[in-house]
This record gives C-alpha cells, sequence and structure tokens, in this order.
C-alpha cells in the first residue's frame, strides 16, 4: 500500500477480547497461590469434536516441520511463511507499517521498508520457533542457547536464594523461547499468559509451555500472580502491550510521547522483596543468545508514572537490539489520550 493511497473501506482484525473470554477454558486449578492456575493440560474427548479438525492437522504440521526438518532449513521456511502471510493479511500490513511510522520516524522510507520485509520474515520463523519451544527437547533448546558467563552466575545465585523475581521482558518473536531457556539453565517459574479461546490450541499452548515451567496464570489474575511470586517462583512478564486505559498512564515509548502503559510491573515490584530483572532473547549465529540483566536499581519509587517510564526505556533498550525481531503486528499504539484521534485511522 503506498503512503497516498488508502485501502477500500475499513481493515478488520478480529473479534474483541472480551467476546473471546467468554470461551470455554481447559481447566483452572490451584497450587496453594491463587486461583485460576493451570499446572497441567487436561486432554479429554471433547477436544477431538470434527470441528476442531483444522488445529489438529496444524498442530502435526508444526511438529512434523520442526522435528524433522534441520535448523537452518525451518528458518529459512519460516521467511517465506511470514512474507506469504502479509501478503495475504492487508490489516496486519497496515498495522506495521504505522507502527514504524509512528515508533520510528528518523528513519527514511527506504529504511522503513527493509525493516518491514524483515519483520514478515522474522514473525514468519517466530511461529515455528514456537513450535521449537513446545516440541523440542530439552537437549536440543540447550543446544542452540547462549549466555553470558556472569550473567547466568548471578541470575542462578538469585534463583539459589529463591529470591522473588519478577522476569521484564518483552514480545519477541521468540518469546516462547526465551521462557524456556531461562528455566532450564536458571529456574523453572509461572508465565503470565493469555489463554486461547480455541480448546485445542489452549491444550498445545498449555502442554507446550509446561515442559520446563511450573505452571501457567492468566494476566487478568493478579492475586495469583502475587502468590507465585511470594513462594519465590520467577514470572515472566510483558507488560509491552496496549491493554486500554484501565490501570495505565500515558508515558513516552520510542517515537510516541503518550503510549498507554500497564502499570502493572510497579505495582507487582511494591509486594516486599521483588527483584525486577530485565531477560530477553534475541536470535544470533544459529542459536539463542538469552540476556539476563541485573535487577532495576531502586525501584519501585513513589512515582509511578517515572517507574513506567523507566520500564519502557528498559524495554525500548531491549527492542533496539534487534528491532525486526520485535513483534510489531499489533497495535501498541492503539489507545490515545481523550480527544486525540486514532493511530490507525483505517481499522474498525
Amino acid at each position: 500500500m503506498e503512503d497516498n493511497k488508502k485501502p477500500q473501506g475499513k481493515l478488520k482484525l478480529h473479534t474483541s477480547y472480551a467476546k473471546r473470554r467468554k470461551q470455554h477454558r481447559i481447566t483452572d486449578r490451584t497450587r496453594g497461590w491463587g486461583k485460576g492456575v493451570k499446572d497441567r493440560a487436561v486432554f479429554s474427548l471433547s477436544l477431538l469434536y470434527p470441528g476442531f479438525i483444522g488445529v489438529w492437522l496444524v498442530m502435526g504440521l508444526l511438529w512434523l516441520i520442526v522435528t524433522l526438518l534441520p535448523y537452518p532449513v525451518t528458518l529459512s521456511l519460516g521467511r517465506k511463511l511470514g512474507l506469504l502471510i502479509a501478503r495475504v493479511m492487508p490489516s496486519r500490513r497496515y498495522v506495521v507499517k504505522r507502527n514504524l511510522d509512528l515508533a520510528f520516524p528518523e528513519l527514511s522510507g527506504d529504511e522503513k521498508a527493509r525493516l518491514e520485509k524483515e519483520i514478515y520474515e522474522n514473525a514468519g520463523m517466530g511461529m515455528l520457533e514456537t513450535g521449537m519451544a513446545w516440541f523440542w527437547s530439552d537437549r536440543r533448546v540447550l543446544k542452540h542457547a547462549f549466555i553470558d558467563d556472569e550473567e547466568l552466575k548471578r541470575a542462578r545465585e538469585m534463583a539459589e536464594r529463591n529470591e522473588r523475581t519478577l522476569v521484564l521482558t518483552c514480545h519477541f518473536v521468540s518469546l516462547e523461547l526465551m521462557a524456556r531457556m531461562y528455566a532450564l539453565l536458571i529456574k523453572g517459574g509461572v508465565g503470565v499468559y493469555r489463554p486461547s479461546d480455541h480448546p485445542v490450541f489452549e491444550y498445545f499452548q498449555v502442554k507446550g509451555r509446561l515442559k520446563s515451567n511450573v505452571a501457567l496464570v492468566d494476566r487478568d489474575d493478579p492475586r495469583s500472580i502475587v502468590k507465585a511470586l511470594m513462594q519465590g517462583y520467577p514470572i515472566w512478564y510483558a507488560p509491552d502491550q496496549d491493554y486500554g486505559k484501565k490501570a495505565a498512564v500515558f508515558v513516552p515509548f520510542f517515537g510516541v510521547e503518550k503510549a498507554a502503559s500497564i502499570t502493572a510491573t510497579h505495582d507487582l515490584a511494591r509486594v516486599k522483596g521483588v527483584n525486577v530483572q530485565p531477560s530477553w532473547t534475541i536470535r544470533e549465529k544459529g542459536g539463542y543468545r538469552l540476556y539476563v540483566s541485573a535487577p532495576l536499581e531502586n525501584f519501585p519509587t513513589e512515582n509511578v508514572e517515572e517507574d513506567i517510564k523507566r520500564v519502557n526505556q528498559t524495554l525500548e533498550k531491549m527492542i533496539r537490539m534487534a528491532p525486526a525481531q520485535y513483534l510489531w503486528m499489533h497495535r501498541r499504539f492503539k489507545t490515545r489520550p481523550e480527544g486525540e484521534p486514532s493511530r490507525y485511522p483505517e481499522i474498525s
């Protein structure tokens, strides 16, 4: 789509999250820290309903690709898959273009075009990397994992002391592998996630994410998150997306001065003894480099906005290391202050 050419009509992304949340969930279990925590994936005959056969076929194909094909071939296939998906999804192409215009106003048109193409390729690779995280053995995951010795030593010492750790991360396309590698190299913990509305996909999602970790908890269940923190389980938390105005402040993020940013990192860090530990993974040199920074110092403070500014600055530094590997397909800047026009005017 040229900059001066608008698509016919409004583009549509998906149904609202509120509607999707009404769908069936597989299982809600407790483990001593609160309700709504999933610590196992439960199979039932209802998952074999004929209408679900498409998802079973997709997951079976994903398993075949990531387990049978050599790693370089898998990534090459992922690049082609990402470019193909971009061609058939005009709404997502529009979102990526708008995000790049908003986040990187300093880049030229050619630079944005190159970055956009790399984003699609990385998104395709990220889909297959999700399969790697869910289906690879521990040995194969570790074969492709790299980490600095000092970072590993510091993180393991914190884990051995059972320090309360909020692992601050963001939505790189390799996020699933990041959580798996952290669990294998440092300590298994609890992932904050959004349950899927599709029972079969939810089954695979829970089963895959619990390969190396203790449990999953719905992002809308803060009490369970706090209880897990208090028991010394690392909590993977990615507050980089736009969750609306509720419990959010408008602070800078990339080129947007007033980006709605959730305050939960500040709130969770107020639990006594919690360390906010930035950690993320970038694909490089035939594998994945796991970064684990020292916990944020003097955090939190009494100033919520300044704390979330600092969180956004930390996330931005991560993303700028490999901007093409970040998930730019979501509308990160959709929520705006009262009275301001939509930042995505072509999206209905």
